[in-house]
This record gives C-alpha cells, sequence and structure tokens, in this order.
C-alpha cells in the first residue's frame, strides 16, 4: 500500500470516529498522524455549531485544536470520548503507543474517558504486539538506572533522539525505546514496567479500548468493541 493510499484510510477511520461526538460532550484530543485528522474534523463540525470542550494530549494537538476553534480545557476530571491512534493493536484491542512521544497524556486521557476510541489503518493490526519499539518515559535523573532495569525484562533499550539531540517529551522527560519482539503478557510487562522507580509510564495500553475503527483500502471501515 503507497503512502497517499494510507493516509486516505486514515483520514476514513477518523472521520467515521467523529459521527460519535455530540453536542455538549468533553472530547479527549489524541496525537499523531491519524489523529490529526479527527481534530479537523471536529474542527468542522464545530465551525457548523457542534459544541465541545476538549483535552488536548500533546501541544502539538492543543496548537491543531486551537487553529481549529476548538474549546480546550485546562483541567478535566472525566472525559466522555477520547478518539486517538496507535502504533499497533492486537486482537484484544491491547495497544502498543508513544510513537509520537505523547504517551502518558495519553494513557491519563484513555483511563479518564467514559469511550475510547482508537483509529487505525489495517497496517497496526498484529497478532502479537511488540514489533513496534515500546516507549518508555522516563526522569532524566534516573534514564541510566531505568535502562539497565528495563534490559533485565528481556529488551534492547535506545534513548530516543531527534536530529542527533536528545528527544524532549511535552513533560520535559527522556523516552527509552525498548525492542521486545514479542509482547505476549502485555499487562504483566506494562506493571513490571511502571514499578521501576524513575518511570512515568509506558506506552503499552491494556484494556482501555472502547471501540477499534479500522480504514481500510476499498474505503470502508471496519469496528470493533471491547
Amino acid at each position: 500500500m503507497s503512502i497517499p493510499d494510507i493516509q486516505q484510510t486514515k483520514k476514513i477511520a477518523a472521520e467515521k470516529a467523529v459521527t460519535y461526538v455530540e453536542n455538549n460532550m468533553i472530547v479527549g484530543l489524541g496525537t499523531g498522524s491519524t489523529a490529526k485528522f479527527a481534530i479537523e474534523f471536529i474542527g468542522h463540525r464545530v465551525a457548523a455549531g457542534l459544541k465541545v470542550q476538549a483535552v488536548a494530549t500533546s501541544l502539538e494537538s492543543e496548537k491543531l485544536a486551537k487553529e481549529n476553534n476548538i474549546a480546550l480545557l485546562a483541567e478535566f476530571k472525566k472525559i466522555d470520548i477520547t478518539i486517538d491512534g496507535a502504533d499497533e493493536v492486537d486482537d484484544l484491542g491491547n495497544l502498543i503507543k508513544g510513537g509520537g512521544g505523547a504517551l502518558t497524556r495519553e494513557k491519563i486521557v484513555a483511563t479518564a474517558s467514559k469511550k475510547e476510541i482508537i483509529i487505525v489503518d489495517q497496517a497496526k493490526l498484529v497478532e502479537t504486539l511488540g514489533a513496534f519499539p515500546l516507549a518508555v518515559e522516563v526522569l532524566p535523573f534516573a534514564w541510566t538506572f531505568v535502562k539497565e532495569k528495563l534490559k533485565t525484562l528481556g529488551c534492547k533499550v535506545n534513548l530516543r533522539k531527534k536530529s542527533g539531540e536528545i528527544f524532549l517529551t511535552d513533560n520535559q522527560n527522556y523516552i527509552l525505546d525498548c525492542d521486545f519482539k514479542r509482547i505476549t503478557e502485555p499487562r504483566k510487562l506494562e506493571g513490571e514496567i511502571n514499578s521501576i522507580p524513575g518511570v512515568v509510564e509506558n506506552g503499552l495500553f491494556v484494556g482501555l479500548t472502547t471501540l477499534l475503527i479500522v480504514g481500510k483500502a476499498d474505503g470502508t471501515t471496519q469496528e470493533l468493541t471491547y
């Protein structure tokens, strides 16, 4: 599948997801190339009269929301619906997220949401998680210590860099990308990683997906509920 086709399938999934947004909802805005389409579609509906308030999962999504005149909340207790993407989705709706570096805020928003809609193209569907490196957000102070602890769990660990510089999250933390190859027990691994002092959060999203919308090459979508 070519790049333009993948972009189109992402757009189809995003457009379908936004139909679940209703008046007066608090909406979580995900981060990444697929979530970007959803934010733009919500913006179109706001321009047509939809009234919503939103919680952005990154500075990037916050900027895009403002450009689309979507009202943003600085604080929240509960969220009605969140629309976000994923780097991998297994058969049970468990995810790897964090390729864009927004995993901590994304997990907070997902956990606070009554309905978590994940939108992906077909290439993101896998039988077993792990081919995509698992992002672990860590305090800069502790990153070398955490790296050694993560290696004992059976992965190769790399400090994320961008343009030759250490990548900083919106929370001003580092990210360690962990290559596990296969993650057969995601819930167990999620807990093991988060128990390491210095870890802020990791990109395993287990049991949080409510609805998965897959954009397909033929222009249709597939919906799976969990």
